[in-house]
């Protein structure tokens, strides 16, 4: 193990026993590196999830194997997080298909994920950004989004301005009121401010999630 204040180095047996040692010294270093209580249980999960997967699947017995967490912080902040085995996925394992709860709640959690598949094993890229601590239904200061629930879903109202940078919280707060994209979600933005350079990509995003469930996005604008 390798532990520094911009970087952590794990390298585990794929044992489901060794789980809950890496949650730990993963959120020890994410506290000691500058993130909050939320942000760091949401890294911690999407964590889990991937090590679960590798313990769980990528070494079918009797075959036995090691799983690698590496995590640094980029210079602007985002910790940047890397599952890795070097097993053989011979089954495709639900929670990591595009249906799998495992995968909805990384995407859930976190503001990007990466899988690669390969002959020599599979990494799974999960990256994070710092977030001002938000409060109530508050993405950022000057923007709110408000959930409430129909027969037919959810819907989630989109008030004030939505700049680039508030993006990634407005994504995951559209996510998060989808459950992951496993129910149907209408988005609200007929009351968005005249800055919506961060609407795009969270309803892109949003629009992935719920496609990968089932379900859809319906968007309602001032048009």
């Amino acid at each position: 193990m390798l532990v520094h204040e911009d970087f952590l180095a794990l390298h585990i047996p794929a044992d489901a026993r060794e789980v809950a040692p890496v949650r730990h010294q993963l959120r020890a270093w994410l506290q000691d590196s500058g993130f909050g209580e939320d942000e760091a249980s949401d890294l911690v999960l999407a964590v889990s999830e991937a090590v679960n997967n590798s313990v769980e699947h990528a070494y079918p017995e009797p075959a036995r194997g090691t799983v690698e967490v590496r995590a640094h912080v980029d210079d602007d902040g985002t910790v940047d997080v890397r599952v890795i085995d070097h097993g053989q996925w011979r089954v495709p394992p639900p929670a990591l298909t595009m249906r799998g709860r495992g995968l909805l709640l990384m995407r859930e959690s976190v503001d990007e994920v990466e899988i690669d598949r390969s002959a020599s094993g599979t990494t799974v890229r999960l990256r994070r950004a710092r977030s001002p601590l938000t409060l109530g239904p508050q993405v950022t200061p000057d923007c709110e989004v408000h959930v409430y629930e129909t027969s037919s879903g959810v819907v989630a109202v989109v008030s004030g301005n939505v700049p680039a940078t508030a993006g990634p919280s407005l994504r995951r707060t559209l996510i998060t009121a989808a459950r992951g994209g496993t129910v149907p979600l209408t988005v609200d933005l007929t009351r968005l401010g005249r800055e919506r350079d961060g609407v795009q990509h969270a309803l892109l995003a949003v629009s992935e999630a719920l496609e990968a469930a089932g379900n859809r996005l319906i968007v309602r604008t001032p048009d």
